[in-house]
């Protein structure tokens, strides 16, 4: 099937890859435009196109057309895409919302890869969420797209555990390496005209937003098992962090101890930080 892939974010990596491998025909890549990242705000462009431009598929840069519009729903860009004639549009953390033209672009299917099993965890930091809440499993959800937020009917998921040490680091590397067969395997049943659609339960929705630096600063009267999760998920985006003597103090990890104290009182400061 002629494929275009959408998607920006480092995730989305070995899903690309794989489809270059695989034996359908990847027409062209949508991501978003280069943009300044860091201190020194120097432009940089996305995972997706440092991928393609470094050889995705085995070490050479690759001739795939790569598009970069500042905006998906903007006319120009919805007929770029409509005249690559594709069957399917893959989608995965691309980080804009596609408006129904685009949507209704390919033949057979406009299908999202979202790093939850939905409907839980609908929104824009599902692997975050998922360890903060405590959750015991996630995985990655193949969804028909449509105009809601992660509303779509349900093609298949794939299912893993949360490992008590999760890091939003390693569910998110976990995540992005059972991605790849979690989409063959949807393609693979679009092809035979066997792909289920399977409507979500609206009731049992939750929604992960999108994080903000100020998100991981430590609130020391919450439980203490709630802050521990949290600094793990948080590792590295946007990074637990307390303040103390007017300075950010990152925490990469944490654990539970059995002491008692006031909320946020540091107990110990010589060999360990014990709040």
């Amino acid at each position: 099937m002629r494929i275009v892939f959408i998607g920006t974010g480092e995730i989305g990596v070995p899903t690309l890859q794989a489809l270059l491998r695989s034996e359908h025909e990847i027409v062209a890549a949508v991501t978003q435009p280069d943009k300044p990242v860091g201190r020194a705000q120097l432009v940089e462009p996305s995972a997706i196109k440092k991928a393609l431009i470094g050889g995705a598929a085995g070490g050479r840069p690759l001739s795939l057309p790569i598009l970069q519009p500042a905006r998906i729903k903007d006319r120009e860009a919805i007929e770029e895409i409509r005249a690559l004639l594709p069957d399917v549009i893959v989608v995965m953390a691309y980080g804009q919302i596609l408006p129904r033209d685009v949507l209704e672009i390919p033949k057979v299917a406009c299908l999202n890869l979202h790093a939850s099993l939905l409907p839980r965890w609908r929104g824009a930091a599902p692997i975050q969420a998922a360890i903060a809440a405590g959750d015991s499993q996630t995985g990655i959800t193949a969804m028909y797209m449509d105009e809601g937020l992660d509303t779509g009917d349900i093609l298949l998921e794939r299912t893993i555990d949360i490992r008590r040490d999760e890091s939003g680091r390693s569910l998110h590397d976990r995540l992005a390496e059972m991605a790849p067969d979690a989409l063959l395997d949807s393609l693979g049943l679009l092809g035979t005209g066997s792909a289920p659609r399977i409507q979500q339960d609206n009731s049992l929705a939750t929604y992960a937003q999108k994080l903000k630096r100020e998100d991981g600063r430590i609130d020391w009267a919450e439980p203490a098992e709630v802050i521990e999760r949290k600094i793990r998920a948080f590792n590295p985006w946007p990074g637990a962090f307390m303040t103390i003597d007017g300075r950010n103090l990152k925490i990469l990890s944490a654990s539970v101890v059995d002491l008692s104290g006031k909320p946020g009182q540091i107990l110990s400061g010589e060999k360990e930080l014990v709040i």
